[in-house]
């Protein structure tokens, strides 16, 4: 799977210089926008070199070892470049072009004649029908139709989300959204169709990637479902899904996008809970909460601790809450005693309504005082931003929940654009609206009960492994 990130020579089958070909994008980016420093060929009727990629008529004309075949061709040629391939010996494929499965029953016999290609030849194949993948470490990305502004917006930095994406469509949207806010890409991967490798391939993948801190899934069918949960409670880090197809229209609308059933969602709800999987109710959710895991300690409790120097913020974070399934911490009269001796705090019981006067000092105080306390979990701080003393104190906040161990989902009531300006500008995970901060401690929350279970599901497993050795312990896996 590695070579589908890291190949060391491409070819592009299908890049010409024909106005408005997508191949040539793909040269470009590759050879022009990219630091990546493999070697790109093409492969069109003419033999011509493109974005100075050298050209050939034949991907078997081509006088050296390939690594990856990325096709981008019209789908009735597409059988024929792959068994050029098989011939080459290029075991890596990404099929983007479309047509196949999804359209008729023409493509799905084309479907046919590539897998028994691939089968008989031990190829791998990423798609058809999709977008073809992002590695931001080594700056490796075949992405047709991207321009040099959206590569830098892409690629300019390596992160730990490493996503699976159906849709060549949401790959963009979660690209550009990451560019306002303190989490990045590692890798993207389009799987399309998913005539050969399908999510729970690239879940394996992921688990085993060092550079992947979080895994993000924008999924409309489900290929194989037992593979699919196996392979989920093998993975120890956490997994964000969204899926299209809760409605019957957004189930025919899938099936006629990637050929896929959308299955039954009550099944797949299922599925998510087996597997240890977070299923989000959006895609904005998609690239927004990823932050309260790499930028928070784990939620391990319910008991959250509100703090603003808004009261009406109060009663609307302690709403949503509830609503969530987690808890207002109850402090106690100790505990508040503690609080009402920092400053001029309005009220001390939880929600802490806190005023406007207050100093960096009593910040740091009342974030010492709640996250030490054993009757709280976590905080979910709402401290508008009327002066830059509070960003400041947010910034502490941030190192104080990891020396203490407990995470914080951070509001400010402001407009969304001076929240994502401070966010930017100051690297603090600020979400940006009070509903997407206690969805964060509650997807938190909610990953670390899924660790616990895949934890005991393995212990239990290497009991019976011990107890009856080796054999049954493989048969298990």
């Amino acid at each position: 799977m590695e070579t589908f990130f890291n190949p060391k020579s491409v070819v592009v089958i299908g890049a010409s210089n024909s106005p408005f070909n997508l191949g040539a994008t793909i040269c470009r980016s590759m050879n022009e926008f990219s630091p990546w420093d493999g070697r790109v060929y093409a492969v069109n009727r003419k033999a011509e070199a493109v974005h100075g990629c050298p050209g050939y008529a034949a991907v078997t004309d081509i006088p050296d070892a390939v690594d990856l075949a990325v096709i981008i061709t019209p789908a009735a040629v597409v059988p024929d470049f792959v068994d050029q391939c098989a011939e080459k010996g290029i075991k890596h494929l990404i099929i983007e072009s479309s047509g196949f499965s999804e359209g008729g029953e023409q493509g799905r016999a084309m479907q046919r004649r590539i897998d028994e290609t691939a089968k008989k030849n031990h190829m791998r194949i990423m798609g058809p029908n999709c977008l073809g993948v992002l590695n931001t470490q080594n700056k490796f990305c075949c992405f047709y139709g991207i321009q040099q502004d959206d590569f830098n917006v892409f690629a300019r930095e390596n992160g730990t989300i490493s996503y699976i994406i159906q849709s060549g469509g949401i790959v963009v949207i979660v690209l550009e959204s990451f560019s306002m806010d303190v989490v990045k890409a590692n890798k993207i991967v389009s799987i399309g169709n998913k005539s050969d490798i399908d999510e729970a391939d690239m879940l394996e993948y992921f688990q085993q990637d060092d550079s992947t801190q979080v895994i993000g899934m924008y999924l409309e069918n489900i290929k194989n479902g037992r593979k699919f949960i196996e392979a989920a409670r093998r993975v120890t880090k956490p997994i964000l899904a969204f899926k299209t197809g809760r409605t019957s229209e957004g189930s025919q609308a899938a099936m006629s996008h990637t050929a896929g059933m959308a299955n039954n969602d009550e099944v797949f709800d299922n599925a998510c809970k087996q597997g240890g999987i977070i299923r989000v109710n959006s895609i904005s959710e998609l690239h927004a909460l990823p932050k309260i895991f790499t930028h928070m300690p784990p939620l391990q409790g319910k008991r959250i601790a509100v703090f603003t120097n808004s009261g009406a913020f109060g009663g609307i974070t302690a709403d949503l809450l509830v609503q969530a399934g987690l808890e207002m911490a109850r402090l106690s009269p100790e505990t508040q005693e503690k609080l009402s001796r920092t400053g001029q705090i309005f009220n001390v019981s939880n929600p802490i309504d806190l005023g406007p006067a207050l100093s960096m000092q009593t910040f740091l105080e009342i974030f010492d005082i709640l996250l030490s306390s054993n009757e709280v979990d976590g905080l979910l701080p709402v401290p508008s931003l009327w002066h830059p003393m509070v960003i400041d104190a947010i910034v502490e906040l941030v190192k104080k929940c990891r020396y203490y161990g407990k995470p914080a989902a951070i509001y400010t009531p402001n407009a969304v654009h001076k929240t994502v300006t401070y966010r930017q500008q100051y690297q603090v995970p600020i979400f940006e609206s009070p509903e997407e901060a206690v969805r964060a401690l509650k997807v938190s929350y909610q990953n670390s009960r899924y660790l616990a279970m895949k934890m005991a599901l393995e212990e239990r497993k290497q009991a019976v492994c011990n107890r009856d050795g080796e054999l049954s312990c493989g048969s298990m896996r």
